[in-house]
């Protein structure tokens, strides 16, 4: 063998080495960049009948974006808005009615530029399974209905709602004696699935969560003010680049299909 056909093998072994060393260097590059991008944390307060929704939402975005990591706090919404107000640690407010998005408006408290109506729904009269069968909200008066839950009108937005619909229809006087109100719209649900009250009123996507109650009857929607769900970025936000893309992404269609599939309506823009 001679010298120049000995140095082809030592040639291919140096270049396979080399081929080794930078993809080894790659992988390493790759690994460092992962590694080192800045990890951010969103805190997002939701009204509580947007819980099994927002809960799958948030395994599909952090699928996407394994760097971002989302915690809610779901609660009545007029409860969230003055958590807001004194100060709590908020990025993303999506509230289930206006009412308490305005009032942080104007205190100056929103990324203005970021709110937007998303969501619709509807309020619907349930009961037990083996509860009385209603045709009507009229017949709440009837002397077999001994309690009736509702939202606490002044800061649960579904109870806001109930008393809209019950003075509408003449009956928020009478009725008084029988309600009892609930601190949010799923503790008004679990009165009625519990057999603690006879009837209640929520909105038609707690009612499908349940398999416990009966919608008796949906209500009409001139009945009420329009239920509908605004979000916003808190002009506090410790990361408002952050809280805007998820905010975007809440209104994107990937987003949209899930709420949809939990009983949303989506607001026409």
């Amino acid at each position: 063998m001679n010298l120049k056909t000995r140095r082809i093998p030592n040639l291919i072994i140096a270049v396979t080495f080399m081929l080794a060393l930078l993809i080894s260097w790659n992988l390493f590059q790759n690994f460092s960049s992962v590694d080192t991008l800045p990890r951010t944390s969103l805190n997002v307060s939701a009204a509580i009948s947007l819980s099994p929704a927002l809960q799958e939402i948030k395994t599909v975005y952090q699928q996407i974006n394994p760097n971002v990591t989302i915690t809610y706090n779901f609660g009545a919404s007029g409860a969230l808005a003055q958590q807001i107000q004194q100060g709590a640690p908020v990025d993303v407010f999506f509230s289930a009615a206006t009412k308490q998005m305005n009032d942080l408006q104007q205190s100056n408290l929103l990324i203005n530029d970021t709110r937007r109506n998303l969501l619709t729904n509807r309020l619907v009269l349930i009961t037990p399974k083996n509860g009385l069968a209603l045709s009507d909200v009229k017949q709440l008066t009837d002397a077999r209905i001994k309690k009736i839950a509702i939202g606490e009108p002044k800061s649960v937005p579904v109870g806001k709602y109930a008393q809209e619909l019950l003075t509408k229809l003449g009956l928020w006087q009478q009725l008084q004696p029988k309600l009892v109100l609930g601190n949010n719209v799923r503790q008004v649900l679990t009165f009625v699935e519990s057999g603690n009250a006879d009837a209640g009123i929520v909105y038609t996507t707690d009612a499908k969560a349940s398999d416990k109650v009966i919608v008796r009857l949906t209500a009409a929607e001139n009945l009420h003010s329009p239920i509908v769900y605004p979000l916003a970025v808190i002009r506090n936000s410790r990361n408002p680049a952050a809280a805007k893309a998820f905010v975007d992404f809440l209104g994107g269609d990937r987003a949209k299909i899930v709420f949809q599939k939990y009983g949303f309506g989506i607001v026409r823009r």
